[in-house]
């Protein structure tokens, strides 16, 4: 009774929502899922005639793909594939390509369509918010830095010979000059293009860090746990650098726990080795295999800003200046990694991925077969 109660493999896969394909030797379509017809926009048993070739355009970074995991048999993950079929226009999907265990030969293949807000490729988009306030800081030092230095030295004159009442005032200029001022020294920072001094990190100590810094000060009362992989390779990284990311991640989660008596911020660290993108547009697609996760179960992203959470100036707080996510992005872009947000309400997860540290051969090492 109870066997025949479970389910078949194909009827699990047909359950899916996203398009599921499995690819035999030579290219040949076995199974096609529901979503699957509806994505190709092609009955299964069409989809069965003909190679998976002819349904995609030369040179399609997915047939490079399943090519990958017949040969090395491993999974592969690749973000912001562009695909177009005979019927269909261009669409940008994540595509996962998997062997399947016991059944040589055999690759399973699944589409994740992204809305019309993910298909501009995540990374440029972060990048660009980046150059952006690069850009503006480095007007901003040059045209605002200068006066304002001539305008508080100037209060700082009128001060020593002016009444008790006129005093006051030029205190307040003083006072705003330097508030101003050091909101421009904090956008100068995005004007600093010079190369990162990358070491290996190992990222759990710099995880362990900045939980102790935010349990003594802003995370006062909120739950931390941790799910660590102990056997994750160093960073390749600056140290420093790479606490501001985390720090400012968690002080993000921290603020939207305030109130809650149940606030709780989780951290994770895993590895991925078959996550890969394309940087700059650039040919080659760099391995970032490092994923550290920050989760809080507080009221999320509000929905209005969402869509530019990572470009200067956003922000849902009232007294925020809306640089903090604009300067992570900057840092985890420097350091040739990613960074995502997924939110809703008593869920918000930031997912930052980034280059593992790879020794560099020797001589001998090299020479040996």
């Amino acid at each position: 009774m109870i066997a025949s109660l479970v389910p078949t493999p194909d009827a699990l896969l047909a359950a899916v929502p996203h398009p599921i394909i499995a690819i035999a030797e030579g290219e040949r379509v076995v199974f096609a899922n529901p979503p699957a017809e509806q994505f190709f926009d092609m009955s299964a048993a069409w989809l069965k005639r003909q190679p998976l070739s002819s349904l995609l355009p030369f040179g399609s970074q997915l047939l490079a793909l399943i090519g990958q995991v017949e040969e090395h048999g491993v999974t592969v993950s690749e973000y912001g594939l562009e695909l177009t079929t005979p019927r269909l226009p261009l669409r940008v999907v994540d595509a996962h390509v998997s062997p399947v265990a016991d059944q040589a030969g055999l690759v399973l293949v699944m589409l994740q369509e992204r809305s019309i807000a993910q298909k501009m490729d995540r990374q440029l988009t972060h990048r660009q918010a980046a150059r952006g306030v690069s850009a503006m800081s480095a007007v901003l030092a040059h045209e605002i830095k200068n006066p304002l230095a001539g305008i508080r030295g100037a209060a700082q004159l009128i001060e020593q010979n002016a009444t008790e009442s006129d005093r006051a005032l030029t205190q307040l200029i003083c006072v705003e000059t330097d508030r101003i001022r050091k909101l421009v020294d904090r956008m100068e920072v995005f004007s600093d293009r010079r190369p990162i001094d990358a070491k290996p990190v190992n990222i759990h100590e710099v995880l362990d860090h900045v939980r102790s810094l935010a349990r003594s000060s802003f995370a006062k009362g909120i739950q931390f746990t941790e799910n660590f992989d102990p056997s994750l390779p160093p960073v390749m990284g600056e140290k420093d650098r790479l606490i501001q990311v985390f720090l400012n991640l968690i002080k993000n989660a921290a603020d939207a726990l305030e109130g809650r008596s149940d606030s709780e911020i989780h951290l994770q660290t895993a590895y991925r080795p078959g996550v890969h993108l394309a940087i700059g547009g650039a040919r080659d697609r760099m391995a970032l295999p490092l994923e550290i996760t920050i989760k809080d179960n507080g009221a999320g992203v509000p929905v209005e800003i969402f869509p530019s959470m990572f470009e200067p100036f956003v922000t849902s707080k009232s007294k925020g200046t809306g640089l903090g996510l604009a300067l992570v992005a900057k840092i985890v872009g420097d350091h040739g990694g990613t960074i995502e947000c997924e939110s809703e309400p008593r869920r918000t997860v930031f997912r930052v991925r980034l280059p593992m540290h790879r020794q560099k051969r020797t001589n001998s090492e090299r020479s040996t077969p």
